[in-house]
């Protein structure tokens, strides 16, 4: 085993903690088709702070290569992909990361190798779209020359005390001796152990509805949230009464992002359809979960409006617009939401983020933060993302100022509306 030469292919918030750790038993090249990120990798920096410089270190010491050159994974037997699969605008699947990576594997895929993906993806993914691109690209038949596993990213970004090793590992494989060889590899490197699931489709459905469940969850609070706001009736404080019965979920309200709990969902939903099925609950939650953004800059501009405030160019500050507190990541926050609609409201709209590029966010969402802010010169305030950083601010607002808190943080003090 300990003769695996490991490529892997994607080197974002899932590749390169794995890859971190593969690196501590065997020869790992890190590959990525982005080169300012393999510059800073080369140099010791991860960008998604998921890796500080002491685990870069260990890993540079331990032998790791990161590149953006195909040629340099060509002698690698086996290969894990960890690209994005977002989905487009449509809210459908888009796999083009995932069948461009598996193009080039395919071009210098050799016999005898294992492809293992660990993007989410549908049931059904690998072995109906992978593997045909493996198999066109590299000339080589499916287990017979070459073969497949998947083993589901459970990577929770930001997250130091559930990192990769530390959370229990769904594996699988293309025939029964593939699926023991890629458990094993797993379970060299995994602390918390593997789960062999006893197919491909079997883990890519475990993946999927993981984050579903989540989705739907949480669609159940948010709306829980909104008939307590009628009622008047403080949300956190019926939940943390419900909570005292041993069995009860403890989710909370909140606005649902990121790479996988608001993406994920879709994937399923998508392959539901396709075999003809209209998916109801979960499409529902989706739909419940998209708009929650929409719900708060209502209730934030009716809070203004009831103390006095005139709308067009009043001035609001959202402090944060990463998709969770703690943690750099941008990718489908839903902030931006917020955001949007406070905006065609006609009001000005300042953002603060000490985690969050600069560079990236106005890349993505045209936003251009503000390095630092004064409370008293905003009408309203909305506390979006629960950054340790806020947690410490003195908020001494005028009560004419309307303060909205979504993820509860202020506990202490007068706070005019939360989710």
């Amino acid at each position: 085993m300990n003769t695996y030469k490991i490529a892997v292919i994607g080197l974002g918030y899932v590749g390169l903690p794995l890859a971190h750790a593969f690196a501590t038993q065997y020869n790992v090249i890190g590959f990525d088709i982005f080169e300012e990120r393999i510059k800073e990798l080369s140099q010791g920096y991860d960008r998604t702070l998921e890796l500080n410089e002491l685990q870069m270190q260990e890993a540079i010491d331990n032998g790791i290569i990161f590149t953006a050159t195909l040629e340099d994974i060509a002698d690698c037997n086996i290969y894990i992909v960890t690209v994005p699969t977002p989905i487009d605008k449509y809210k459908k699947p888009d796999l083009t990361p995932l069948i461009k990576a598996s193009e080039a594997i395919g071009s210098i895929l050799k016999k005898d190798d294992i492809v293992i993906y660990e993007s989410t993806v549908y049931p059904g993914a690998t072995e109906e779209d992978c593997v045909p691109v493996l198999e066109k690209s590299s000339g080589l038949k499916y287990n017979q020359d070459f073969f497949c596993g998947y083993s589901p990213e459970r990577i929770n970004p930001g997250d130091k005390e559930h990192t990769v090793t530390k959370i229990l590992k769904v594996t699988s494989g293309s025939t029964p001796d593939i699926a023991n060889k890629i458990d094993t590899l797993y379970k060299s490197i995994i602390t918390a152990g593997t789960h062999l699931a006893p197919t491909i489709k079997v883990a890519e459905a475990a993946k999927v509805i993981e984050n579903s469940q989540r989705d739907i969850n949480i669609a159940f609070v948010n709306e829980l949230s909104m008939i307590f706001n009628r009622l008047d009736i403080d949300t956190n404080a019926v939940l943390e009464a419900a909570g005292t019965k041993w069995n009860f979920l403890p989710f909370k309200p909140g606005l649902v992002g990121g790479h996988c709990i608001g993406v994920d969902p879709y994937y399923l939903t998508h392959k539901a359809q396709e075999i003809g099925y209209n998916p109801e609950i979960i499409l529902a939650g989706r739909r419940l979960n998209d708009n929650m953004g929409i719900y708060v800059a209502n209730q934030v501009i009716k809070l203004m409006i009831k103390k006095g405030h005139k709308i067009e160019n009043a001035k609001v500050l959202v402090l944060g617009i990463t998709f969770k507190e703690n943690c750099p990541d941008i990718r489908n926050s839903r902030v931006i939401d917020v955001i949007n609609e406070l905006q065609e409201f006609g009001v000005i709209v300042d953002v603060f983020d000490p985690w969050a590029d600069k560079e990236e966010v106005h890349k993505e969402y045209g936003i251009m933060m503000l390095d630092a802010f004064e409370l008293e010169q905003y009408a309203s305030v909305l506390l979006a993302v629960a950054h340790d950083e806020f947690k410490n601010l003195d908020f001494c607002m005028s009560e004419r100022q309307v303060l909205f808190d979504i993820k509860s943080m202020i506990t202490d003090k007068h706070v005019d509306g939360r989710l």
